[in-house]
C-alpha cells in the first residue's frame, strides 16, 4: 500500500472527513513522520506518525502543545488529534516556504523573523504539559538504546561527563521556564516573507528559552552574522553575556541529545536518512564546539549570571 493510500485510509477514518473520498492528497515530506496536503471540501494538512515514534513521543502532550501554540499565534489551528494513533490534522498554511539551511541564507531577514516568532511563543504565556529536561531525556534515550543492538559514538560518555560543568552553570541562575518548541529543525519553520510560522510540536515542553535559539542556530548552520540577526529579532536589543552564553551552550547540548535520537532512528531502521552518519556528525560537532577556547568563557558567563 502506498503512502497516499495510507493517508486516505487514515483521513476517511476520521468522522469529520469521512466524506472526503475524492480528496486530492499530495505527500509533502517528513523526516520521521509522513506529512500530506489534502484538498477536498477545504485544504488541510495530515500527519501520520512514523514507525517506532510511539516509544519516545507522547502524542497527548504534543496535541496539547500544538493547540497552545496555535492560540499563541505561531502555529496553525489543530483540527483533529488522536493521541492513541498519533494522527494529526491541522489547517494548511498557504503562501509559505518550508525553510532549510539554504533558505535561511537566501531569504532576507529570515533569522530575524525566526527570532521574532520564538519571542512571540516564549512571551505568550502558553503552558505546555510536558517539561523538557535535557539530562533526563539523555538518560531516557540511553535506557532505550540499551535495549537495541547499536553502539554509541566513541567517547560519548566522556563528553557527557564533561557536560556536568555545563549542567552546573545552567542550574546556577536558571531562567524562568517558558513554552518552547525544543526541536527547531529549519523544516519546522514556514516563512511568508513577513512572518515565520512554527510547526511540529512532538518534543515541545516548558524549557529554558535559549534552547530554541541555540538549537535553530545549529540546525540551520548559522554563521556569526545569522546568529546576531536571530538574537536581534528575539531580544530587540543587545543580549547580555549570560544570555548569549546560554545560546552557545545549548548549541553543544542539543547535539549531545540529538546524537542519541539519531541512533534510535538508526536502530529502528528509519529509511529517511543515514542516521548513523547523522548521529556521528552531530557528536563530532558537539565535541568540537566544547573544545573551542571560547566555550569555557560562555560557561563561565552563564555560571556568573546576569550582569
Amino acid at each position: 500500500m502506498s503512502d497516499i493510500d495510507d493517508a486516505r485510509r487514515a483521513l476517511l477514518a476520521i468522522p469529520a472527513y469521512g466524506g472526503w473520498e475524492g480528496a486530492a492528497i499530495t505527500r509533502l515530506g517528513g523526516l520521521t513522520n509522513r506529512v500530506f496536503r489534502v484538498a477536498g471540501a477545504g485544504v488541510l494538512c495530515l500527519r501520520l506518525p512514523g514507525k517506532g515514534t510511539e516509544e519516545y513521543i507522547n502524542r497527548a502532550n504534543e496535541a496539547q502543545a500544538a493547540r497552545e501554540a496555535a492560540r499563541a499565534g505561531v502555529s496553525p489551528e489543530v483540527l483533529f488529534a488522536d493521541p492513541a494513533s498519533g494522527v494529526l490534522v491541522t489547517a494548511f498554511l498557504d503562501g509559505v516556504e518550508t525553510m532549510s539551511p539554504a533558505m535561511f541564507r537566501a531569504r532576507s531577514g529570515a533569522p530575524r523573523r525566526a527570532g521574532e516568532a520564538f519571542r512571540r511563543l516564549h512571551r505568550s504565556g502558553a503552558r505546555f504539559d510536558f517539561r523538557f529536561e535535557l539530562f533526563a531525556m539523555i538518560d531516557d534515550y540511553l535506557r532505550l538504546l540499551s535495549t537495541r543492538t547499536v553502539d554509541l559514538p566513541e567517547g560519548y560518555h566522556d563528553v557527557l561527563g564533561e557536560a556536568e560543568t555545563v549542567r552546573a552553570a545552567l542550574a546556577a541562575h536558571p531562567l524562568p521556564l517558558v513554552a518552547c518548541h525544543c526541536d527547531p529543525l529549519c523544516e519546522n519553520l514556514l516563512d511568508t516573507g513577513e512572518r515565520m510560522w512554527i510547526v511540529d510540536w512532538e518534543y515541545s515542553g516548558m524549557n529554558d528559552p535559549m534552547w530554541d535559539l541555540g538549537d535553530l542556530s545549529v540546525e540551520g548552520g548559522f554563521d556569526a552574522g545569522q546568529d546576531e540577526e536571530l538574537l536581534a529579532g528575539y531580544f530587540g536589543t543587545e543580549p547580555r553575556h549570560d544570555e548569549r552564553g546560554r545560546m552557545v551552550i545549548y548549541k553543544a547540548m542539543c547535539d549531545l541529545l540529538w546524537t542519541l535520537w539519531g541512533l534510535i532512528q538508526h536502530a529502528n531502521g528509519n529509511p529517511a536518512d543515514d542516521f548513523w552518519a547523522y548521529a556521528s556528525n552531530r557528536f563530532a560537532r558537539c565535541r568540537a564546539l566544547m573544545a573551542t577556547p571560547g566555550f569555557a568563557g560562555h560557561v563561565a558567563a552563564v555560571a556568573a549570571g546576569p550582569y
